[in-house]
């Protein structure tokens, strides 16, 4: 058969709708508003994990939909987030990423706050006393905030479902990870980048099990491990997704030394993998003996700032610390062999679909919800259309 005409590559792929996304999903400006106000504005976000604001006035900064935040303990221990926006002239009220502080003071004019989000301090509080300026009405604008086995999310929409009801029960595949109460776990890891590419191209990186052969590490320990079959691929309301059946042999990767069994997490075996991603933005993967979050925020339509965290099991001895930092790194740490390899695949698209080379990405594997199927792919596109009001095969509708 002859290679296609440049002529004919506007042309849709002769597929049912559902096995195909248009390219202007990653490039078109309005598209992108669209998932700022009806997608990104409306679900609930991972934020951090508990252990990473433990102590009160303990705080970590991010940002959402472009909306500038931070997440903070309070003197009274309750979580709560915060706009990060001093309530005088808009400056930006912290600057590190992370910190602790009894007392949240703007550079700017030294407005003061407390770790509840109350302005207690004005300078020269006097001469506002005639223009109805009041400490008891200038707090920080509070922004919901809610916890699940940990892990702390936030949401921008008042009118949002309580986040058990966001969530349901997309985390099943991990109850047997976070049920049991003797065991606690905390952050050991956090690294940030940034990928030149559209925020749901890296996101595709992880709903794409197809993409195991781009992986040298996980054609020679994961892709032959199991039989294909023995996968479990789950999709639940709102767009979450699940997979579970994954194995890994690490003894078939030389760099890799010999797991133990007793190392692992509750309920998992130290060949198990398993993930969670949360739509749209939120991913929560195992590896038998260690545990990833990540989260992306997109800075634009073509860049996207990636947060990852590794988790171990809190008051661990200091040897089996360190085997999960290594385990951690061998795959996912910044020199890891994956995660530079998911940000090569994601800038790699966005050369194509940004510049409008490309026009579609195929989506059609059917293995009936085993192996390497596309079902995880569709599903989430099927909940950014539904939340965008935009058919992914054809948003623009041309």
């Amino acid at each position: 058969m002859a290679a296609r005409r440049f002529a004919d590559r506007d042309n849709p792929p002769d597929l049912n709708p559902r096995d195909y996304v248009s390219g202007e999903v990653y490039r078109d400006a309005g598209l992108f508003q669209a998932e700022l106000d009806q997608v990104l504005g409306k679900v609930w976000h991972f934020a951090c994990h508990e252990s990473e604001i433990a102590g009160a006035g303990d705080y970590r900064t991010f940002q959402h939909a472009t909306q500038p935040l931070f997440v903070i303990r309070g003197e009274d221990g309750a979580l709560r987030c915060f706009f990060n926006v001093c309530s005088h002239r808009g400056a930006r009220l912290l600057g590190d990423v992370a910190g602790t502080a009894s007392r949240l003071t703007c550079f700017y004019h030294l407005w003061t706050y407390d770790t509840c989000g109350r302005c207690v301090d004005i300078p020269r509080e006097e001469a506002y006393a005639t223009t109805g300026v009041e400490k008891s009405t200038l707090g920080l604008r509070e922004v919901r905030t809610a916890t699940r086995s940990g892990l702390v999310f936030v949401t921008l929409d008042d009118a949002a479902p309580p986040l058990d009801e966001f969530l349901g029960d997309s985390l099943e595949i991990f109850d047997d990870v976070f049920g049991d109460p003797s065991v606690e776990y905390e952050v050991f890891h956090f690294h940030r980048g940034t990928v030149e590419a559209n925020w749901k191209a890296w996101q595709e990186t992880i709903v794409d099990l197809y993409h195991e052969f781009m992986h040298v590490v996980l054609r020679t320990t994961q892709m032959t491990a199991a039989p294909m079959t023995e996968r479990d691929m789950r999709t639940y309301p709102g767009g979450h997704l699940a997979i579970g059946g994954l194995k890994a042999d690490y003894h078939n990767y030389k760099a890799y030394g010999a797991r133990e069994d007793s190392k692992a997490f509750p309920g998992l075996t130290v060949d198990d993998a398993r993930f969670t991603p949360l739509f749209p933005d939120t991913t929560i993967i195992t590896r038998g003996t260690v545990m990833r979050i990540d989260t992306v925020t997109p800075i634009d339509a073509h860049r996207t700032v990636v947060e990852s965290r590794g988790l171990g099991i809190k008051g661990e001895p200091e040897a089996d610390r360190r085997m999960r930092m290594q385990h951690h790194n061998d795959y996912w740490g910044p020199f890891g062999r994956n995660v530079p390899e998911d940000a090569f695949a994601a800038e790699a698209c966005e050369k194509a679909f940004g510049s409008g080379a490309a026009r579609y990405q195929i989506i059609a594997r059917d293995e009936e919800g085993q192996g390497q199927d596309d079902l995880m792919l569709r599903a989430y596109y099927k909940a950014w259309s539904d939340m965008t009001g935009h058919p992914s095969h054809n948003p623009k509708n041309q």
